[in-house]
């Protein structure tokens, strides 16, 4: 599933994919730039939280954030939302809570249906060969079912929302046929019942009871089923729902796929006797197969959507840079592998055996997937790949497979990043009751073996040298929210790097003791305060 913001007034790109963690700001650095003078330069986070669906924050803005038109200091976002940032307006979606949207404001009453149909349409779209064609009613009743093809096919998108597009079946609807009320029930797929999923009225504020009798009737018999005059109509005497009302027409028709039902659309006129006619009937039908067309096509797109969603996921096993340069053969996994000079980031938790047993395996694997899935995020964000997870570790990659001439200021800035999405992570996690997590950075850059290792079944591609170890034992250095640098990163580095010299230290492996510094949030960086920060050095 995606969530995303859709620009709806301002510059910049028309779409942004949310992640688990997101800052959005006038600063490049953030995850969602927003072209607009004022806006802070990080104006707001948008966060996913620990049960699903996505919490905004405003982190000390000068104008503040708006949802609706309301200003807040912090709001879980639902479908629809609209965000004011300064002059920006961005519409928040997430394909997940749309799936999971019901429509509840009409029930289904069970009756039960005793008379045969008195009036009926065939449902089938299937024309009659020139040769048949005996009389000019069958070919006025092929021409109908082409003329409304044609006219509703331009107007019902594909690419639609399906809650708009059952909306525009139902407007196109009313203007064919008059009528005071139509619903639109589709097909649940895992239950296999019908689920209403659109209602349109003339008249607010009604309750609207249909008849599982005339439902049944409908998609049993797969056709369109009319009746003049309910409340005398002999095949409703049991349908106590129809003579409260006091519908006095009504008209049902399936939704037809390929001779699948895909849901039943309804409607009724509760004033006038008598409203509705077969040839009503038949019209009425043959809106009702162009708009199966158009759900069912508006389903698989969307299935696709998905699926390519779903795809992505497993192919962030890999880096995306890794995944590329492999597919257009840029890139060969050969096991002997290639030297060159790299630059490692390890990030490991801080008291995770203690936490193991406090926790049971199943909490533990999902706070594990839920770490991962915003670190990772910004390791890719950073172009950083990823080498690996080993327990509760991450090992990323800077200048490999892929050569990045600022591989060190990549990895110093990924650091600092992931320490400030952690805090905002931690703080929607304790909101939700559950314990924070604390993680310690180490970085180092130096000359490794770098290519795919492993058996002729199955190979990793990995980095191996002695760069690699100094790199995890600066990791173990590094205390909770820290992140130590080596001195070989702070002179690849090709930036100016804000960072606090630290007594040396000794290493296992090692007979020298290792310099080492401590990288310092950049004053300028969105979510820092520099009010708070403590002095710091800086090292070119």
């Amino acid at each position: 599933m995606v969530a995303r913001l859709i620009l709806v007034k301002g510059e910049g790109p028309a779409e942004y994919l949310l992640t688990a963690f997101n800052t959005v700001g006038r600063h490049p650095d953030n995850t969602v730039q927003v072209l607009d003078r004022i806006v802070s330069k990080e104006h707001c986070r948008i966060t996913r939280g620990p049960q699903g669906g996505y919490i905004l924050r405003d982190v000390g803005s000068l104008n503040g954030c708006h949802v609706n038109g309301q200003r807040v200091d912090e709001a879980r976002l639902a479908t629809g939302d609209e965000l004011s940032l300064g002059n920006t307006i961005l519409k928040f979606e997430d394909d997940e809570e749309q799936a999971a949207a019901p429509a509840s404001n009409f029930t289904v009453m069970t009756d039960m249906l005793q008379s045969q149909v008195r009036s009926r349409v065939d449902a089938s779209t299937s024309f009659l060969p020139v040769a048949e064609i005996t009389d000019n009613e069958a070919l006025r009743s092929d021409y109908e079912k082409l003329r409304i093809a044609h006219e509703l096919s331009q107007k019902l998108s594909v690419d639609t929302d399906l809650d708009d597009l059952l909306q525009k079946i139902v407007n196109e609807t009313f203007q064919l046929i008059k009528a005071d009320r139509a619903v639109i029930l589709l097909v649940d797929q895992d239950t296999d019942a019908l689920v209403p999923r659109y209602v349109k009225q003339k008249r607010e504020g009604e309750e609207i009871q249909l008849s599982n009798s005339v439902l049944d009737e409908v998609r049993t018999k797969k056709r369109g089923v009319l009746s003049s005059d309910a409340m005398l109509d002999e095949r409703f005497k049991a349908s106590k729902s129809i003579i409260m009302q006091g519908i006095r027409s009504t008209m049902a028709v399936p939704l037809l796929y390929s001779d699948r039902i895909v849901g039943v659309m309804h409607m009724d006129s509760t004033l006038t006797t008598g409203a509705f006619s077969e040839k009503d009937l038949m019209l009425f039908q043959g809106i009702a197969t162009q708009a199966a067309i158009a759900i069912e096509n508006n389903r698989l797109a969307k299935k696709i959507e998905r699926e390519a969603g779903q795809r992505a996921q497993f192919q962030r096993l890999l880096s995306p840079n890794l995944v590329d340069q492999i597919v257009c053969g840029a890139l060969k996994l050969d096991q002997g592998g290639t030297k060159r000079d790299v630059t490692m980031l390890f990030a490991d938790i801080r008291g995770f055996t203690e936490m193991s047993e406090r926790h049971s395996p199943e909490e533990m694997v999902k706070t594990l997937n839920d770490y991962f899935e915003v670190m990772v995020d910004v390791l890719f964000s950073h172009g950083g790949t990823l080498d690996k997870y080993v327990g509760d570790e991450i090992i990323g990659l800077f200048g490999a497979p892929v050569h990045l001439p600022d591989a060190a200021d990549r990895a110093i800035r990924c650091g600092l990043e992931m320490q400030r999405a952690l805090s905002e992570f931690n703080r929607v996690r304790e909101s939700s009751g559950l314990e924070p997590i604390h993680i310690g950075i180490g970085i180092n850059t130096g000359p490794v073996i770098a290519g795919a290792i492993g058996s002729s079944r199955t190979l990793q591609y990995t980095v191996i040298g002695d760069a690699v170890n100094v790199a995890a034992r600066l990791c173990s250095v590094a205390k909770a929210e820290e992140v130590i640098l080596s001195e070989f990163t702070m002179q690849a580095a090709q930036g100016a790097v804000n960072a606090q010299k630290r007594a040396p230290v000794q290493v296992k492996g090692k007979s020298a003791s290792l310099q080492i510094y401590a990288a310092q949030q950049d004053p300028g960086a969105p979510g820092t305060n520099p009010t708070s920060r403590a002095t710091s050095m800086q090292q070119g």
